[in-house]
């Protein structure tokens, strides 16, 4: 009997067009003579189930099942296909775990961790992950931008510290910027990331468990052809992506085992996606952890399953026989 399948996507915040993207992908790919899968779309409007015709049949919060007709659907499993929240920052996870419904992505308290950049840099440091020195802001308490530039060497990113997408992220070189900075990504965020750059060359590793084992993805290079990873290199093709990426085996290796190792620290589940700075002299730095990854055809996680020579059908029904296998 072929399992019913709930693949979440849209959301709350502005990467509910990117969740609509990733969603096509994963739907098109997953196999339909395994799984029945009904697209629910999770928007402050109400989350429903979109008919071919148009028509909208609205999600039993209860016990997140649907009435269709005389059928109730009750769902084996969810597919997470929602960038931001509330399907990256762990609030659906904690529903899900409630009514007992397992799920492809990492759990509750790993995905608050990680969607919060500070939190997830500090318990990487305490883990023994280098990461960049930075500065935590708070709307509700004031800061001196005097005292930030005397803490932190430039240049700086600055960041919103929950969400992701590079939404409101500004590179600072000169101390007049970094208010304006401050200013962009509070607009965005009561919390606020000043990290300080490394340099170096930035790569990009999936890593995810099937068969109860760690798997890595091929490494994937970036670069930017703006001045930094933000949402135009990311989304709109102002970047090129090189996977696998021309590295020798010193650097693989210290890569793969620095991605290993993050998501053994972090307890994650499904597949992840992390972001590193290779410092030629003191090896990778993680810059951050994606745990719902982007999933449009062009997204990184789909270029690397794709050069580790599997289909993304395969790899789907993997993140999901793994996810049913937890249950």
């Amino acid at each position: 009997m072929k399992k019913k399948i709930a693949l979440i996507t849209g959301g709350y915040s502005g990467e509910a067009v990117i969740s609509y993207k990733s969603a096509r992908t994963i739907y098109n790919h997953l196999d339909k003579a395994k799984y029945d899968v009904y697209t629910i779309d999770i928007n402050p409007n109400g989350w429903y189930f979109e008919h071919e015709d148009g028509q909208k049949t609205l999600v039993n919060r209860e016990n997140f099942t649907l009435t269709l007709g005389a059928e109730l659907v009750q769902f084996d499993a969810v597919f997470v296909g929602l960038h931001g929240t509330p399907g990256e920052d762990g609030k659906l996870q904690g529903y899900f775990d409630m009514i007992g419904l397992p799920y492809t992505s990492c759990n509750a308290a790993t995905s608050a961790l990680t969607f919060n950049k500070r939190y997830t840099v500090a318990v990487a440091a305490m883990g023994g992950i280098q990461v960049a020195k930075s500065v935590h802001l708070f709307k509700h308490t004031p800061y001196d931008v005097n005292k930030i530039l005397g803490r932190l060497q430039l240049p700086v990113f600055v960041k919103p510290n929950n969400g992701g997408s590079s939404i409101g992220m500004s590179k600072v070189s000169e101390g007049t910027q970094l208010a304006a900075a401050l200013d962009k990504a509070f607009r965005e965020d009561d919390q606020v990331l000043v990290e300080e750059m490394i340099s170096g060359r930035e790569f990009t590793v999936g890593v995810y468990k099937a068969g109860g084992a760690i798997r890595v993805l091929p490494i994937t290079e970036i670069i930017a052809h703006n001045e930094f990873f933000d949402f135009e290199a990311k989304y709109e093709g102002k970047s090129s992506e090189v996977t696998p990426a021309d590295i020798d085996a010193a650097w693989k290796e210290a890569l793969e085992d620095a991605a290993r190792r993050i998501y053994e620290v972090f307890n994650c589940s499904g597949v992840v996606r992390i972001d590193f700075i290779y410092d030629n002299e003191t090896g990778p730095h993680m810059l951050e952890i994606n745990t719902v990854p982007g999933q449009s055809e062009a997204s990184v996680i789909p270029q690397q399953v794709r050069a580790a020579g599997m289909t993304l059908t395969d790899f789907y029904g993997s993140l999901l026989e793994e996810c049913l296998s937890r249950s």
